[in-house]
């Protein structure tokens, strides 16, 4: 029988265990995002937020302090990301008119693909923005994409394709209305006109309808 002496066993040190601080914050945000999608910032509940991130409440409060700090986060994060996309679109290298159609398309299939950001609009509405008026990171995003379209708009001026004088926020405004309008009331929509409006059919008819509006809009 051989023994060990324990004086000299080799001792393998145990790793410490790692909490990874940004996953973690990470599926916090995801889940809350989810939350207060569905259910808005009254009725989402930190318990049902903490569940769905497998983490714990002491946690969220940890990174993020309070549910209002976590939806402002959030909330936040819903507007760089469509901001950040949209710059991605490259619409300086584009002809006038182009660059404002894919802006168009853009706006429209990013209302598609990401619903929740428009219930996360319609929650902060109720609480008369509140939490934006807060934040710097949206306003100067905010002002970066307005400046972006009115430089499209002062190019197509240049070329007489636009008319002059058009306000870009005015713009922005009834490019995100009418694509907005139409998705939010879909229900309620489908209902009132008797006829199904989230088909492929009624979405493809809708954009071109929203082209061809803003492209009347500024036409010389």
């Amino acid at each position: 029988m051989t023994t060990v002496d324990p004086d000299k066993a080799e001792v393998v040190p145990r790793k410490p265990r790692v909490r990874d601080a940004e996953a973690t914050q990470r599926r916090i945000l995801d889940a809350a995002k989810k939350e207060f999608a569905r259910k808005g910032l009254g009725g989402a509940r930190v318990d049902d937020i903490a569940e769905r991130a497998k983490a714990n409440k002491r946690m969220i409060y940890h990174y993020f302090e309070s549910k209002e700090n976590l939806f402002q986060r959030v909330l936040e994060e819903a507007y760089v990301n469509i901001r950040t996309a949209e710059q991605k679109l490259e619409l300086d290298h584009l002809e006038p008119k182009e660059a404002l159609e894919r802006l168009v398309r853009f706006t429209w299939k990013y209302y598609l693909d990401n619903p929740e950001f428009l219930t996360m609009v319609n929650s902060e509405n109720l609480h008369k923005a509140r939490h934006l008026k807060k934040s710097k990171v949206v306003q100067v995003l905010s002002r970066r994409f307005v400046a972006m379209v009115d430089t499209i708009l002062e190019r197509g001026a240049k070329q007489g394709v636009f008319r002059k004088g058009i306000d870009p926020v005015q713009l922005n405004i009834t490019i995100a209305a009418i694509g907005y309008y139409y998705l939010t009331n879909r229900f309620t929509g489908s209902i009132i006109f008797e006829r199904d409006l989230m088909t492929r059919e009624a979405l493809d008819t809708r954009l071109q309808f929203n082209i061809d509006t803003i492209m009347r809009l500024v036409s010389e």
